[in-house]
């Protein structure tokens, strides 16, 4: 089973499905975005290594590695 890390934990205030700041319930940004499909991919490229699926593999991986660069790069940009 995959958890789910920090996904959804906001309460709802005012409008039933979206966040005090109007966000849809769950959506952190883009932080929180990157952060989530980077855990998905890597998931998904375990799955596509145990069935041997080649192109899958190279192409989730590159997919992680992005997701895992964005979120580095914007964790730079808020420590300057």
């Amino acid at each position: 089973m995959i958890k789910k890390r920090g996904w959804g934990k906001r309460g709802t205030s005012g409008e039933a499905g979206s966040s005090h700041n109007g966000d849809p319930l769950g959506d952190g940004g883009p932080d929180e975005a990157a952060l989530f499909i980077s855990e998905m991919v890597a998931a998904l490229a375990v799955l596509a290594r145990r069935h041997e699926l080649g192109m899958l593999i190279r192409l989730l991986e590159m997919a992680q590695m992005e997701a895992e660069e964005f979120v580095r790069l914007r964790g730079k940009r808020k420590l300057s």
